[in-house]
C-alpha cells in the first residue's frame, strides 16, 4: 500500500487528505453544495433517522457482499456516481475511477461533464456506464445518444434535475468558476499545491492540451476556459418527458434516470420505459432544501416494485449502505469520496476507497447477522423518531 494511504482508514479520511492536496477552489468545487448547504447536510443526517437491529447466534461464516442489479452480479452493492471535471482533480481522473471500479467488480458512471473522451474511457474500462445531460435541442440529443451507442456503452443514465444552473455561490466565494478565470489568486492556489500543479494540471496540459468538455454533445465541447461553458449547461428549461420518451425509443440498451425525488416522476419514468430509477438530489448541488433521498426512498420503492430503485447521496459508511438496502434500495452510489481518493493517490487511492467500503459492508453484515444482502428488510431497522421504532 502506498505510504500516503497508510493512515486512510475511512472514506472521510480521503476528504481530509484531499483538502490538503487540492487547491482550495477545486476542493470546494467538489465538497461544497448549493446555497446554504441544507440539502447536503440532510443527505448525511437522514441515515441517522434509523438504527440497525442485529440478530445474534447466526452462522455468518459463509457470507457474500455480492448484489445482482440489471441482470449482472456485482462484487459489492455500491457504485461510483458520475463526477464532473474529475480530470482537474486527478490526472486522467475519469479513467482512474473507471479502471478501479472495473477491477473491483462494481459499476461506475462516466459523467457527461467529463474532460476525457468517452471513447478513451470505455476502451480502458469496458462496461463503464455513461451519464448524460439532455442537450437543449433534439438533433444534438439524438446525436449524443448515437455516439454513446456506437462506443459500446450498454447502460446510459439520464440526469433530470438540471433544468437550470444551480446557485453555486460557495464556489464563487472559494474562487472557483466554470469557465476557469485566470487570476493571481488562482495562480497562487496552484503554486502553493505543487503536487497537484505538477502531477495533475501541468501533466495534463503537457500530454493532452487544454481540457475540453468532451462528452456533453456528439462533437467536442468547449474548453474549460471558454466563456460559452455556462450557456451549454443552462439551455434545458424547455425539456419535457416527451424528449425522454424519444431517447427511450432510440436507445436499445439499459436506460436509467437519475435526479428523481418524486413518486410521480418515478412512475412517469417507469411508464415511459426506464429500466431503473436513481433517487438523488444531485448531492445537494442543485435545489437547496430538497428532500434527502433516504426520506423518499420507501415511497418510490413501493410505487415502482417492478424496476430497481437505487439511491445516491450521503453514503459514507457500510452501515449507510445496509440501511438504504433495508429500506428497499437495490443498489447505492456515491461520488465525492472516490474523486477525493483519486486526487490523493490515483487508481490506488480509488481501489483503497472501494476496499474500505466493501470491508465495512462485509463486517456490518456479520455483526447484523446476515449472510446475503437480499436478507435485509425493514425488520433490521429501528426508526429513532418513533417510540415503537416502526417504519
Amino acid at each position: 500500500m502506498p505510504i500516503s494511504l497508510k493512515h486512510i482508514l475511512s472514506l472521510d479520511d480521503f476528504e481530509k487528505a484531499a483538502r490538503r492536496h487540492l487547491p482550495h477552489p477545486l476542493f470546494m468545487f467538489v465538497a461544497s453544495a448549493a446555497q446554504d448547504g441544507h440539502t447536503i447536510r440532510a443527505n448525511r443526517s437522514s441515515f441517522d433517522d434509523f438504527a440497525l437491529v442485529p440478530r445474534v447466534l447466526v452462522d455468518i461464516s459463509r457470507r457474500t457482499t455480492e448484489k445482482t442489479l440489471l441482470g449482472q452480479t456485482w462484487k459489492a452493492p455500491f457504485g461510483i456516481s458520475p463526477v464532473g471535471v474529475a480530470a482537474l482533480c486527478a490526472y486522467r481522473g475519469d479513467i482512474v475511477m473507471a479502471k478501479a471500479a472495473a477491477a473491483a467488480g462494481i459499476p461506475m458512471a462516466l459523467s457527461g461533464a467529463s474532460l476525457i473522451h468517452m471513447e478513451e474511457v470505455v476502451a480502458q474500462a469496458p462496461g463503464t456506464w455513461f451519464q448524460a445531460y439532455m442537450p437543449g435541442d433534439e438533433p444534438r440529443t439524438f446525436a449524443l445518444v448515437e455516439r454513446v451507442a456506437q462506443n459500446g456503452f450498454d447502460t446510459m443514465v439520464i440526469t433530470l434535475d438540471t433544468a437550470v444552473a444551480a446557485n453555486r455561490e460557495n464556489n464563487t466565494r472559494a474562487g472557483f468558476h466554470i469557465p476557469l478565470r485566470p487570476s493571481l489568486r488562482l495562480a497562487w492556489d496552484g503554486v502553493s499545491h505543487p503536487r497537484w500543479l505538477l502531477g495533475t494540471m501541468m501533466r495534463t496540459l503537457l500530454h493532452h492540451g487544454m481540457p475540453h468538455f468532451e462528452n456533453t454533445y456528439a462533437t467536442r465541447g468547449v474548453p474549460i476556459i471558454s466563456r460559452h461553458v455556462e450557456r451549454g449547461y443552462s439551455e434545458r428549461g424547455h425539456l419535457h418527458w416527451k424528449h425522454f420518451e424519444k431517447i427511450r425509443d432510440m436507445w436499445k440498451g439499459r436506460l436509467l434516470v437519475k435526479g428523481v425525488l418524486s413518486v410521480h416522476d418515478a412512475r412517469q419514468a417507469r411508464d415511459l420505459g426506464a429500466d431503473g430509477v436513481i433517487v438523488s438530489n444531485h448531492g445537494g448541488r442543485q435545489l437547496d432544501g430538497a428532500v434527502a433521498p433516504m426520506r423518499v426512498l420507501p415511497g418510490i420503492v413501493a410505487a415502482c416494485p417492478d424496476i430497481p430503485v437505487m439511491l445516491d447521496g450521503g453514503i459514507r459508511r457500510g452501515g449507510d449502505v445496509l440501511k438504504a438496502l433495508a429500506l428497499g434500495a437495490q443498489f447505492v452510489f456515491t461520488g465525492r469520496p472516490f474523486i477525493f481518493a483519486a486526487a490523493v493517490a490515483g487508481e490506488a487511492g480509488v481501489r483503497h476507497a472501494i476496499s474500505l467500503l466493501s470491508a465495512e459492508v462485509d463486517r456490518d453484515m456479520a455483526l447484523l447477522g446476515i449472510t446475503h444482502l437480499d436478507q435485509l428488510n425493514r425488520d433490521h431497522l429501528f426508526r429513532l423518531a418513533s417510540p415503537s421504532g416502526e417504519l
